[in-house]
């Protein structure tokens, strides 16, 4: 018997959708947690895993979908508010009109050729039906898997996938259960495949020897920090530039988590890299991911760094941070610079012959630290210390790069919280 399926011509005069909802390999990375009686299980599906399981190359349109399931053993009902997933989650039905196979494309590329074969041009309808016949069943497979926003009742379960916009590297997701007068918070830290993020290089765990750490309390901590390097500086250390500004106290994992949301990681720069910051460059696009340079503190460049990008490359804030030996109550203590890009300017100081023009009221990017943590209700508490010294307008210094900065010279200090808390604000001189 011909397999018709299996002959390319066939393949090729219609539209198929096939999906394949036995691909569950990424149930294997189920994170899960429990509070209050309610269990929550979940994971990110990768590109490929959602291109199997969907039938359709969704990350192509920026789209990514989130497993989640949630088993109510508690004794109300209670109800996922979607928004803290993402706010700019999609429905089911609107992710699948995102996918939808083009017809008019299809129709465009059968008929140029239909005109050098142009008998074929009477099989032209059988590529319209069967792409709109596609695009139905596609509709009805994203509302089969999609996420039911109803109350769970006490001893049910519910599950199925969220879509949300497309993330690589660690992606932090919220899930926060409404119950009446309550609500139970859930936050998962989820490693997607397709970023090699620029912190992969270090083990923070074994930067300094047991023997080299210092734990202190709050006194004795702001005390060391005083006598903390006061600027970066280049790879040799013998010039100076941006103040270190920002300290920022938690575990890694809690930083990602607190920071995650909001702020994206950074590639590692390789030649691909470089050349996809080139391009956004050029067009002015958007690259989330996009490497920041090198800087350095205790004779090396930072440990990571995260950015806050807009919807050009030229226009974003950079977070560098460094690990210290220094412990409070048991937590790691970073200290780091921050900035503000706000433009792109001509130079000799880089190979390239340009560098991004940084806001010179670099406490504006410090203390945006301090007010984006403050809006997640992650900061447990914030201080200021002593740090660079003041400059003001008038008699301003210069970064590496050449471009000017003046500030109050206080470094923020800012207790990361493993979960949603109220900061408490301690304003030293």
């Amino acid at each position: 018997m011909i397999d018709f399926d299996n002959i390319p011509i066939v393949r090729w005069l219609l539209t198929r959708y096939e999906p394949d909802e036995t691909a569950r390999d990424f149930l294997q990375r189920v994170q899960t947690q429990t509070q209050d009686g309610i269990e929550v299980s979940l994971t990110v599906l990768d590109s490929h895993e959602a291109r199997k399981f969907f039938g359709i190359r969704m990350a192509r349109r920026g789209m990514q979908p989130v497993w989640l399931r949630i088993r109510n053993n508690g004794q109300t009902p209670c109800r996922l508010h979607v928004i803290s997933i993402d706010p700019n989650y999609y429905s089911p039905h609107e992710a699948a009109a995102a996918n939808h196979f083009s017809t008019g494309k299809r129709i465009l590329g059968f008929g140029l050729l239909a005109w050098v074969f142009l008998p074929i041009l009477i099989l032209l309808p059988l590529k319209v039906i069967t792409a709109w016949l596609g695009n139905r069943r596609m509709d009805t497979f994203f509302l089969k898997h999609g996420f039911r926003l109803h109350p769970i009742a006490a001893g049910q379960a519910s599950e199925g996938f969220v879509f949300t916009p497309l993330d690589v590297g660690n992606k932090v997701v919220h899930v926060r259960l409404l119950s009446g007068d309550s609500e139970t918070e859930f936050v998962f830290n989820v490693t997607v495949a397709g970023l090699t993020a620029d912190y992969l290089r270090r083990d923070f765990q074994d930067m300094y020897p047991p023997d080299q750490l210092v734990e202190c309390d709050l006194a004795t901590l702001r005390q060391k920090l005083i006598d903390m390097p006061k600027a970066v500086s280049n790879g040799s250390g013998r010039r100076n530039g941006d103040p270190v500004n920002l300290v920022v106290v938690g575990e890694f994992p809690v930083l990602i988590g607190a920071f995650g949301a909001r702020w994206d990681e950074t590639e590692s720069i390789t030649l691909a890299t470089s050349w996809k910051t080139f391009r956004a460059f050029l067009v002015g696009a958007e690259y989330r991911y996009s490497p920041v340079s090198a800087l350095y503190l205790f004779s090396r460049s930072q440990d990571f760094a995260l950015q806050r990008i807009r919807q050009s490359i030229n226009e974003r804030l950079h977070l560098r941070l460094w690990t210290t030996p220094l412990r409070l109550n048991g937590a790691p203590v970073w200290v780091g610079q921050i900035s503000r890009d706000i433009g792109v300017r001509f130079t000799l100081r880089t190979w390239n012959l340009t560098t991004h023009r940084i806001d010179p009221d670099v406490d504006e990017a410090r203390d945006y630290v301090v007010e984006d943590l403050l809006e997640a209700e992650r900061l447990e508490l914030a201080d200021y210390v002593g740090g660079v010294g003041a400059c003001d307008v008038k008699s301003p210094r210069r970064n590496l790069t050449g471009d000017v900065y003046f500030t109050d010279g206080r470094r923020a200090i800012v207790v990361v919280a493993a979960t949603r808390t109220k900061a408490k604000f301690m304003m030293h001189d």
